[in-house]
């Protein structure tokens, strides 16, 4: 398998960059401007696709962190941390563009709306999560406990997805249940921003998950000179 996906990588990192640029193109040359917002709302085009993929970084963390508590692999461990990697950066990203729209939507950048809220403590718990892995050591209890708290805070992912719909607040909802929907122009430019962030997010997380496997290769081959060089030394 990792064989497989070293020779589809650059295949992978070419089609995205290649749908990057449509992207790019689509939104400031094809989709129309927004009457109220103006050329502001084409933050929509990178701020949604953004929180769709900090979904699927996140869901990968804590499915492969309860396939580790099931069955202790190490893989499972490595994949669930280049996960929470890959969709804290792009949690980050989800709070720095959400401000920015919203001081033009709202008049303010931050309003303590129950979907900005959750998508707040998601980016805590999961800070959290990097702190345990970084600063407590790589022990199989380490592991276990940041296991549970990946798998612990995703219960806050439906909750940052159905929040407008329960609690109201001013974040709109467009294509979800209840929204206008967009015009044809706008909803082809944010297919193809959504296509571009998946592929970027397949090859930052395999850049992730191979950094680990390479240092796991390495860490054997120091313990195996280790060895050979205590041999050599008793005889």
């Amino acid at each position: 398998m990792v064989r497989i996906l070293e020779k589809i990588f650059p295949i992978i990192a070419a089609l995205s960059a290649l749908a990057f640029m449509a992207t790019l193109y689509l939104i400031f040359f094809y989709a129309p401007v927004e009457l109220t917002m103006g050329i502001v709302q084409k933050i929509f085009y990178v701020h949604v696709p953004a929180a769709m993929i900090m979904y699927a970084g996140f869901t990968i963390a804590s499915l492969a962190s309860l396939l580790y508590l099931i069955k202790p692999n190490r893989i499972w461990d490595m994949v669930a941390v280049s996960g929470a990697e890959v969709g804290l950066l792009f949690c980050l990203y989800v709070l720095v563009s959400g401000p920015l729209w919203a001081y033009k939507a709202w008049g303010r950048a931050w309003t303590w709306d129950p979907q900005l809220t959750a998508t707040f403590v998601l980016f805590l718990l999961y800070t959290g999560y990097m702190l345990l892995r970084v600063f407590s050591g790589s022990g199989e209890r380490v592991r276990k406990i940041a296991a549970v708290l990946a798998i612990i805070a995703f219960v806050d992912i439906p909750i940052i997805h159905y929040a407008v719909r329960q609690w109201g607040g001013m974040h709109p909802v467009i294509e979800r249940e209840g929204g206008g929907g967009l015009a044809p122009d706008m909803k082809m430019a944010l297919s193809a921003a959504m296509l571009a962030f998946l592929g970027l997010f397949l090859v930052l997380f395999w850049l992730r998950l191979r950094v680990r496997l390479t240092q796991r290769t390495v860490d054997r081959l120091y313990l195996d000179v280790e060895d050979a060089a205590q041999v050599l030394t008793e005889a």
